[in-house]
């Protein structure tokens, strides 16, 4: 969050700023005049005017310029020989929000527009001595305003940088280790699980080529292998995904759903609502989601149809995925791997998962991922 944000504390302190500048200028103001005619009541009006117009400086820095630099030339008409205290915290203001040029080109019409104004409602000559002086007095003010803003907008962008270079530099080094985990667990895992599951299923093979009887063990070896090889393969593939390669997300879920056709399971996929963009992240914990559950289908459910549905509700988006397999009503899954990490992302975007067997029969895994301010 930038430090030059509007917020609460600096809506306060800016107020304080504007009614503490309106008291000074009306205080001054005051003590050397007394009120009676129109043209004074309307400079005092002006001197609190300049003074609170200050509560919007942060917010609209130019408009508050030209505001403070109006009421110090009305102020000027009416007859009261003020400091343009409010003008001071306007400039320090458009300064300290980048626009120099403007307050220079601002201060120096002013000080010539205060000049004639001071010449025409004067009573009498004014002094050359006078005017030169009050004119150094309020360029020596003005240069002191700019110099304060300038030094402030530094001290901010420096902050601002150096905080860039903070997340940049946890960020980086985030992806190093990220990297340095998936080399160290491709190089230590990998060969030894293609080789327990190349020999389990060579085992396999042999033993139903003979005649034999394979057993549990082997079996559940064999499968155990298979499965290991696809989670450390998705494993991998998320610590290698540094952002450069395109996300995977509602767009390319057809692609899942005809690939788990040609395995000669029936599937159709269905979208309804309003289609509309939804956050990057909701994208991908969909395509995750519809990915395992299809995955889970094929291999372990015996099921002969699949369902995806998607649907684009206000401020939600609604999965839902069926199958005809052979999961029992009542019974309770197994809490695998696949199932925990769908639980994990979804949770993390403050979703809701449901994944049971159906009370017709099969499986269903239903989730509401919410749109609106995911992460």
């Amino acid at each position: 969050m930038s430090r030059r944000r509007f917020g609460v504390t600096a809506g306060v302190e800016d107020w304080a700023v504007a009614l503490g500048v309106a008291a000074l200028m009306l205080g001054s103001g005051w003590s050397g005049r007394h009120a009676g005619t129109g043209a004074e009541l309307l400079g005092q009006v002006l001197l609190a005017a300049g003074g609170l117009a200050l509560a919007a400086r942060r917010r609209a820095p130019v408009a508050v310029l030209a505001a403070t630099g109006l009421c110090a030339v009305g102020y000027q008409a009416a007859g009261f020989d003020v400091l343009t205290v409010a003008y001071l915290v306007a400039v320090y203001g458009v300064v300290r929000a980048g626009r120099r040029t403007l307050a220079a080109v601002a201060s120096v019409v002013l000080l010539v527009v205060l000049q004639l104004t001071a010449l025409a409602v004067h009573d009498g000559p004014v002094g050359e001595t006078s005017v030169r002086a009050r004119s150094t007095l309020e360029i020596a003010w003005l240069i002191a305003a700019a110099a304060a803003g300038e030094a402030v907008r530094q001290a901010e962008r420096r902050a601002d940088e150096a905080e860039r270079t903070r997340e940049e530099t946890a960020r980086r080094r985030a992806d190093e280790e990220r990297l340095h985990i998936a080399r160290e667990l491709h190089d230590s895992l990998t060969h030894q699980i293609s080789v327990i599951k190349l020999q389990s299923e060579v085992a396999v093979h042999v033993a139903r080529r003979r005649g034999e009887e394979v057993p549990e063990a082997l079996l559940a070896i064999q499968e155990a292998g298979r499965e290991a090889s696809r989670e450390l393969r998705a494993t991998l593939e998320a610590l290698r995904d540094d952002g450069t390669a395109p996300p995977r997300g509602l767009g390319h879920v057809a692609e899942l759903v005809e690939r788990a056709g040609r395995t000669g399971l029936e599937t159709t996929l269905t979208i309804e609502g309003q289609q509309h963009d939804v956050p990057a992240t909701v994208g991908r914990t969909a395509y995750r989601i519809v990915q395992e559950s299809l995955t889970n289908v094929v291999r372990h459910a015996a099921a002969t149809r699949a369902s995806v549905r998607i649907d684009h509700r206000p401020g939600v988006l609604a999965l839902r995925i069926d199958d005809d397999g052979r999961a029992a009503p009542g019974s309770t899954p197994a809490p695998g791997v696949g199932l925990l990490g769908m639980q994990e992302r979804v949770a993390a975007l403050g979703g809701r998962l449901r994944a049971e067997p159906r009370v017709e029969g099969g499986f269903t895994v239903q989730a509401e991922l919410p749109v609106d301010g995911a992460a």
